[in-house]
């Protein structure tokens, strides 16, 4: 083979790799509003999302700079699906485009007790704000544990929601 056309052939090459490699990587997202950006804002904490997704946030009545907001916790929820993590939803938001996101909000069931069917109530456009909003805040924190099969046991700390029972019927 000539040199030249041995070159070209790794210069093909390469090119296919690196477009490979950004196809893989979620496209840019169109600038957000200040508008949308502050109606996920609003969504995420009428939602409760930084309940789970935020440590501390219960204990401090709300007190934490969105800096932290939604960076997961290694608190789990233990139930007869096994043991569940609230995810870091900014990490997991930097590398997922919005079309996954509203696809993940159509389609996923997930682990509970993550709420999805409330999720799929939203408009189109409020999810698309609190993807905009998420997305505002940046990457930040480590990602959670990975969720355990029922039959393996949690170290603490968790919450075992199998020992929450239902409350009693108030009809007769």
């Amino acid at each position: 083979m000539k040199p030249l056309r041995a070159l070209g052939l790794v210069a093909l090459g390469a090119s296919l790799l690196l477009t490979a490699i950004a196809a893989d990587r979620p496209p840019t997202p169109a600038a957000a509003t200040k508008a949308e950006i502050a109606r996920g804002r609003y969504l995420v904490v009428y939602g409760t999302c930084n309940d789970c997704h935020t440590p501390g946030w219960r204990e401090t009545d709300g007190k934490i700079p969105d800096s932290r907001w939604l960076t997961g916790t290694a608190v789990g929820f233990r139930g007869t699906w096994g043991t569940s993590y609230p995810t870091n939803v900014r990490l997991d938001f930097a590398a997922m485009s919005e079309e996954r996101w509203l696809l993940a909000v159509r389609t996923r069931a997930g682990h509970p007790p993550m709420d999805w069917e409330d999720l799929r109530a939203l408009s189109i456009a409020d999810r698309r704000a609190i993807y905009a909003f998420v997305r505002s805040l940046g990457p930040a924190g480590v990602p959670a544990p990975d969720a355990l099969p029922p039959w393996r046991d949690p170290a603490p700390p968790y919450i075992d929601m199998r020992a929450v029972a239902p409350a009693p019927s108030a009809t007769p």
